[in-house]
């Protein structure tokens, strides 16, 4: 800054959760980005914000979003999701590629999700991942140059969206795909359950008449996430593809990774706040509000995953928000495997951090923050202007306030759907105020403020982002 020149906003006296702990610290921001950051900032400003007894973190990087945008709004959109986020202390989103039509595998379909976006306005600053599915393996350079986040494959089926919806790879498109995804730099992230395995159960289980809550836990179990898991990472270490292995579920599948991680393998890991904060004790009582995939584990593997994110062996968290219209979730039938499978939580995820991490198992918040944060922007080529507080990145600021007990009713809740399966849950912590680029765009007090000026984070066609950079 020049001599003379004021601030655009000062944020006074807040808990600064800095990788390396937690600081009392000023934050001075001008022109949307960090240019002071201090014990006291002695500079003047437009706007002073006191975060006296707040802790201020960076803004949660929330690598796994499905927005279903185009020709699926009616699920979720842009302008609903985007404020869900922002509510919720996140500031930047990656929206994952099949619920849309057409699903985003080639240029065209990326240009259709583009103009959906730019139509609906983001609250937040967003990117977008493109997809492997088989037969578009030639398109994926394309894709790559036209500034994809990454890339996206299923090794299980995603579920029927209808005529042109996303596909799960077999093993030769897989091997393909990672061939071509490691010659861009690019990271492919991997719904890893086999399909095979969970086929069989389910016609083991339909046959018999199966169709409860316990029937649909049967066909998924742990045995199904570790095989595909073993197989995606021997394709990693063939390939060379960076490999990002999305939602795990169990500590199990977390060692397996960072075994082969320790052995070179490219490969960060990713789990959900659904799988540590539920067991499949819970999930009758849940009932269709519940049902996901892979599904919830037990009560040892939820320990187990809190656990090893401490100890730095779970990269990141990531909502894997997956809504659906009422009546895909809540309809008449009795069939559990006929309801869609996906949990609406993106609003949550950093109350769900802060209270059953930090407040409850007592995970220093620069841990959690890195995890929700940072490591996410690093791994996807965003940091440093993503991901930390730190002079010369982006102002993208979260002030949560740690003693102010809340209850999430339905009509707190943003999505399109007033549906989740942490409504009715009283929290601990509330989000006090979210700023993108510097920008307030929500307040405890008035809700969703200001216009939706969220920008498209356009990757750059070929970027390094290898293992130690992380």
């Amino acid at each position: 800054m020049r001599d003379g020149e004021m601030l655009d906003t000062l944020i006074r006296g807040g808990n600064v959760v800095l990788p390396d702990g937690v600081h009392l610290a000023d934050i001075g921001i001008k022109d949307g980005v960090i240019v002071a950051l201090a014990p006291h900032v002695a500079l003047s400003a437009r706007e002073t914000i006191d975060a006296s007894g707040l802790f201020v973190m960076a803004g949660v990087v929330d690598a796994h979003v499905h927005l279903n945008e185009p020709g699926m709004g009616y699920w979720e959109g842009f302008a609903t999701g985007s404020a869900a986020l922002a509510a919720g202390g996140c500031t930047t989103y990656f929206d994952m590629p099949l619920n849309g039509l057409p699903p985003t595998v080639t240029p065209a379909a990326l240009g259709k999700k583009l103009a959906a976006a730019n139509a609906a306005g983001s609250r937040v600053d967003y990117a977008l991942w493109g997809g492997l599915v088989p037969g578009n393996v030639d398109e994926l350079d394309a894709l790559a140059d036209e500034g994809v986040i990454g890339f996206k494959a299923f090794m299980s089926s995603p579920g029927d969206t209808g005529e042109g919806c996303f596909k799960e790879v077999d093993d030769v498109a897989l091997f393909e795909g990672m061939k071509r995804i490691a010659r861009r730099n690019k990271v492919l992230a991997v719904h890893a359950e086999s399909e095979e395995i969970i086929q069989a159960l389910s016609d083991k289980v339909r046959k018999r008449g199966g169709n409860t809550a316990r029937d649909f836990l049967e066909t998924r179990p742990l045995a199904a996430e570790l095989d595909a898991v073993r197989r995606v990472l021997l394709f990693a270490e063939r390939t060379e593809c960076p490999l990002h292995i999305v939602h795990i579920s169990s500590p199990q599948a977390v060692d397996v990774i960072w075994e082969a991680r320790m052995s070179g393998v490219d490969v960060t890991v990713e789990t959900c706040p659904h799988y540590l904060v539920f067991t499949d004790e819970e999930l009758e009582r849940l009932g269709p509000l519940g049902k996901c995939a892979p599904p919830f584990r037990g009560p040892r593997e939820r320990e187990g995953l809190w656990e090893r994110l401490a100890d730095g062996k779970i990269d990141l968290i990531a909502s894997d928000h997956s809504p659906c219209p009422p009546e895909m979730k809540l309809g008449p039938t009795s069939d559990y495997f006929a309801i869609w499978g996906g949990i609406a939580g993106a609003q949550s995820t950093l109350q769900l951090v802060f209270d059953e991490g930090h407040l409850k198992r007592g995970i220093p918040l620069h841990v959690l923050s890195k995890a929700l944060s940072e490591a996410p922007a690093k791994r996807f080529g965003l940091f440093p202007r993503k991901g930390r507080i730190a002079i010369g990145a982006d102002a993208d600021l979260v002030l949560v306030h740690p003693d102010s007990p809340n209850v999430l009713t339905p009509e707190r809740l943003r999505y399109r759907h007033k549906i989740s399966v942490y409504a009715g849950r009283t929290f601990s912590s509330d989000i006090g105020m979210t700023m993108s680029r510097g920008n307030v765009v929500y307040t405890k007090e008035l809700g969703i403020v200001g216009r939706a000026s969220g920008e498209w984070l356009r990757a750059a066609p070929d970027t390094q982002r290898r293992r130690q950079a992380y």
